[in-house]
């Protein structure tokens, strides 16, 4: 102390008041986003690549793992098999792998109104279906913002092979904001309050082609 004036205790104080603005910095970001329904959401896409099929590289599920893959020895997993044999660089675990990938392109691509990324991910009716939807916001002066914040469980509903055109549908169960605004910011439909949205989407392909690109032809909220 100099002069009786309590020095030590200042210091004490200043650490003391570091200390709280730290652990604010930490403990106290915000992490909420803003949600809202519709049959397809996007923003930015993530450079995640499509489903394809370089899908034997990739490990099976683990226990716990939010990709459920079905049981060789049930329906599906034979269906699956049967896939296998005629690429042999599929496996079911590599599917949903690109599936929740594709997933999460194709919502922020159409909220985004990013035909160039959609164009190739889509079948032909649902691309149509895209395109209609995009262009009447584009008229309309709206603007539609969706986040995926995070993918609880996606699974393989049902499996079907026809020849060599395999279709697969998955169940996912995914954390989304979903807002529609006008052009003056008003927000018409949705809200910022994330919402769990369970989708069902189905992916076609021929496996014995050499694009290995599966094409989104059906997709619903469940």
């Amino acid at each position: 102390m100099s002069g009786g004036f309590p020095i030590d205790l200042i210091l004490f104080g200043m650490i003391a008041a570091f200390l709280v603005l730290r652990l604010k910095s930490i403990l106290g970001k915000r992490t909420g986003y803003e949600r809202p329904p519709q049959p397809i959401q996007p923003r930015e896409a993530p450079a995640a690549a499509p489903i394809q099929s370089r899908e034997a590289t990739s490990p099976p599920a683990a226990a716990g793992s939010h990709r459920v893959v079905p049981e060789p020895v049930s329906a599906l997993g034979q269906t699956l098999t049967q896939m296998a044999a005629i690429d042999r660089n599929f496996s079911p675990a590599g599917f949903l792998d690109g599936a929740e990938k594709a997933f999460q392109m194709i919502v922020h691509a159409f909220a985004a109104g990013d035909r160039a990324t959609l164009r190739p991910l889509l079948g032909d009716d649902t691309w149509n279906a895209f395109d209609q939807a995009i262009t009447e916001r584009e008229k309309a002066g709206q603007t539609h913002i969706t986040e995926v914040k995070a993918i609880h469980g996606i699974s393989v509903e049902t499996a079907e092979l026809t020849g060599t055109r395999a279709s697969i549908a998955v169940r996912i169960v995914s954390d989304q904001v979903n807002m529609t605004h006008t052009q003056s910011g008003q927000v018409i439909t949705g809200t910022d309050a994330v919402t769990e949205i369970t989708d069902l989407w189905t992916f076609e392909r021929d496996l014995a082609q050499p694009n290995p690109i599966w094409h989104l032809v059906a997709a619903r909220s469940a």
